[in-house]
């Protein structure tokens, strides 16, 4: 200090001063500079970074123990403008990890430079660059004993990896990326184990229509050929079947999907644009048949649940359908008919008391609709029936709810651990380490064994089913937990502290309840109930249509309609408009007028049957609008069975009678049995012209008037006849009289002859007699606009 005030010198001129702190100012705007760009610098690092990002595409293994190796690797990608320099990927491990909100928090935001990232493992864990070029990816890929991690307790901890480097902007060594996620640590067997039950599910979306072929073996039409897709080797429902097969899974089926394949595998048709079908391809027929055997070999010895036929929406039936009578009834079908589907394609005896509610959510309206068909458990889901005591712990699955039902209730973050895109490789990680590190963090909460279930969603994709899988199988060679069935947790000892109480009706997502079927769809439903129960009746065959269109109710109820209205709409139309055609193959033939000379006459009405089948059980009900007029069978109406073959037309004759002469409107029209009308009534106008009393009197005048004057010529020939006796004298009359006498008829002979009537016309066909009302019947049908006389 004393060197320094030596040479201070002497003290300044005031304008000497003023240079200097301008100088001052000026020599330190650059070191201002500085700061404030390091100032700003601090909030971009603390803020998720675009500079480099970081994908860790895969953690292996996934669950490692004390002997293990860990590997990771993945890409890295610089997405700024300038080149970062001295990069290097290291590993990071983070704190441990004491409850499952913790574990959702860094899922939330896995690239968070905020976050714990921990500190980075030493140099020899790490995979340098000397450059990361803007644009491209550089691929990683780094192993480092488990026993370097030094991990301590068990638990879950925060792992990531991240990436460091220069750029000219920021010239010192900085992290400029992560990617952050969990390292699920179990060292040992744990004291107890978690009971994991995964619901495997094999759902579709509707595929057959209600159409089928004419022959016998009515060869099932397709909407579309988009199942064979899927079951093709590479599609969804074949890596579903492949990955599920070494997994211990409760596998959820819906009986459509095995009875749509079955029947692709049998021979099918594929609807068209224009409204006809092409045959499916024997390809296809191949590829379903190797399905079902992989599939039939992948349940062996696994528990199966059975699905209502073509998972029907429960919530829909609860909110709207119940509303139009008859809804219900459609679920007991399709409960009914499951066991006995998938008993006959799988050959194993599948489970059907549980119902799955859409995305696990319930209300007291869905829960009496689930039940009502015989299901007494419900697969409800944690984020829907809300544990509200607050318990610092996940209960077990079972909850006894009343009534003699159990809700099972599936954890909902494992539940959805596995939504969204996963076919990034980064993503499919990350789900799978999320998914691991909750079921380890549920498992260290409490000493006591429990049950958890998961229920992901109803039709994974198949980069989703990839990560599900590798999850599953993880868990499996953990430490902390063991296989269960649903049944099994079902019937697990429940959780007295665990919540009971259903939620009400007003607290069911607004989003779930704007994408269920409408009331429409159901009144749609019943009309097509009611017109297949109308159609059925007059079928000796009833099997040919009542299973085909029953399906087809099923399939219109279906839970895979959420979300696609119109098509839903497109579907149940397509099943009444063809359910209508076939009932118009049994129809009345249009009639025009007949015309009725006499007082009664046969008149036949047609009964076409364009069914490949016969039927009867119908009555055919000709009715006369003007009874005064004209009567059938004696009275207003009259009424005969029929029966007429597949392919025929049958005539019915109905004998009618006129009581005056005009036109009278008759209508026919078909009935069933049960007093139903059937098919569209048939109307024609009878024209009447029966013989009048006029004109009988001039036919009895004419006969008088021939007989008189019959009579008048025997007189006068008898007259004629004894003049000339007279003038002959006694013996030539005696001779006339005895030949008279000797032939006693020859006299009315030569009389009938000069008459110009015949010989014996004195018998009941002689003409002065009236001709019989009608004429023998003629035992074909009457054409149209023929006359029919008598």
């Amino acid at each position: 200090m004393a060197d320094a005030a030596e040479i201070q010198g002497p003290i300044a001129s005031p304008a000497r001063r003023r240079l200097r702190r301008a100088g001052a100012l000026l020599a330190g705007a650059p070191l201002l500079a500085g700061l404030l760009q390091l100032t700003a610098a601090e909030p971009a690092q603390a803020a998720p970074s675009d500079s480099v990002s970081v994908a860790l595409d895969t953690m292996t293994p996934s669950a490692p123990t004390e002997d293990d190796t860990l590997t990771v690797s993945g890409t890295v990608i610089n997405n700024g403008r300038q080149p970062v320099t001295g990069a290097h990927v290291g590993l990071r491990v983070g704190p441990l990890l004491n409850t499952r909100s913790a574990v959702d928090g860094i899922a939330q935001h896995p690239n968070d430079l905020r976050g714990g990232t921990g500190d980075e493992l030493g140099d020899k864990y790490t995979e340098k660059f000397s450059k990361l070029v803007p644009g491209v990816a550089e691929y990683f890929s780094i192993s480092v004993p488990v026993d370097e991690l030094n991990l301590g307790k068990d638990g879950v901890y925060s792992f990531g990896v991240s990436v460091s480097g220069k750029t000219s902007a920021r010239p010192w060594d900085q992290m400029l990326g992560i990617e952050r996620t969990f390292l699920p640590w179990q060292s040992s067997e744990a004291d107890t184990k978690s009971r994991t039950t995964f619901m495997w599910p094999l759902i579709s979306s509707v595929h057959m229509t209600a159409r089928t072929g004419a022959g016998e073996r009515q060869t099932p039409v397709f909407q579309d050929d988009e199942l064979a897709k899927e079951i093709a080797p590479g599609g969804r429902l074949a890596q579903m079947m492949d990955l599920g097969r070494d997994l211990d899974v409760t596998w959820v089926i819906d009986p459509d999907l095995l009875a749509a394949v079955d029947a692709m595998a049998n021979g099918y048709r594929v609807q068209q644009p224009d409204g006809t079908s092409k045959a499916g391809s024997r390809e296809n027929q191949d590829v379903a048949k190797q399905w079902l055997a992989g599939l039939q070999k992948a349940v062996t010895g696994k528990e199966v649940v059975a699905l209502p036929f073509a998972d029907p929406d429960l919530a829909s039936l609860a909110h709207t359908g119940t509303s139009v009578t008859g809804s219900l009834s459609h679920l007991k079908d399709a409960t009914d008919v499951a066991a006995l589907t998938v008993k006959t394609v799988l050959h194993v005896t599948p489970t059907t008391d549980f119902a799955w509610p859409v995305e696990g959510a319930v209300d007291p309206s869905i829960i009496k609709v689930a039940t009502s068909a015989g299901a007494d458990r419900v697969i409800a889901r944690s984020d829907s029936l809300r544990e509200s005591a607050g318990l610092s712990y996940t209960p077990s699955a079972a909850r006894p709810i009343g009534g003699g039902t159990t809700a099972v209730v599936a954890d909902a973050r494992m539940s959805t651990a596995f939504e969204g895109d996963l076919t990034r490789a980064d993503s499919s990680t990350l789900a799978v380490q999320q998914f691991l590190a909750q079921s380890l963090e549920a498992n260290v909460q409490k000493d006591e064994q429990r049950s958890i279930v998961v229920a992901p969603q109803r039709t994974p994709t198949a980069s989703q089913a990839q990560a599900m899988a590798t999850a599953v199988k993880a868990l499996q060679d953990g430490n902390w937990s063991q296989p269960d069935t649903l049944t099994g947790a079902a019937n697990a000892k429940p959780d007295p502290d665990a919540t009971t109480r259903i939620p009400s009706t007003s607290a069911y997502p607004s989003s779930l309840r704007k994408r269920e079927l409408p009331r429409s769809a159901f009144e749609q439903i019943a009309d097509t109930q009611d017109k297949l129960d109308n159609f059925q009746v007059i079928l000796t065959d009833q099997s040919r249509v009542v299973t085909p269109f029953g399906r087809a109710i099923n399939r219109g109820m279906s839970t895979s309609w959420r979300g696609q209205a119109a098509k839903a709409d497109g579907f149940r139309a397509d099943v009444l408009s063809y359910l209508d055609s076939l009932g118009g193959q049994v129809k009345l033939i249009d009639k025009s007028e007949t015309k009725l000379s006499g007082r009664s006459a046969t008149i036949p009405v047609t009964v076409q049957n364009n069914l490949v089948q016969p039927v009867g059980h119908l009555y055919l009900r000709l009715s006369s609008t003007q009874p005064t007029r004209l009567k059938i069978g004696g009275k207003a109406y009259d009424e005969q069975p029929v029966e007429v073959s597949g392919g025929h037309s049958q005539s019915v004759k109905f004998t009618t009678s006129a009581n005056a002469n005009g036109r009278a409107t008759v209508l026919a029209q078909l009935y069933t049995e049960d007093g139903q009308e059937y098919g569209d009534p048939v109307s024609f106008d009878v024209k009447v012209t029966e013989v009048t009393p006029t004109v009988m009197l001039v036919i009895g005048g004419g006969v008088l008037l021939l007989v008189l004057a019959g009579f008048r010529m025997y007189t006068q020939r008898k007259r004629a006849a004894a003049r000339q006796a007279e003038e002959e004298g006694p013996d030539e009359a005696e001779a006339d009289s005895g030949d008279d006498s000797g032939n006693p008829d020859a006299a009315g002979d030569r009389l009938s002859e000069e008459a110009g009537s015949p010989a014996g016309a004195t018998g009941p066909d002689q003409p002065g007699d009236p001709a019989p009302d009608t004429a023998p019947e003629s035992a074909d049908p009457s054409g149209t606009g023929e006359r029919v006389d008598r």
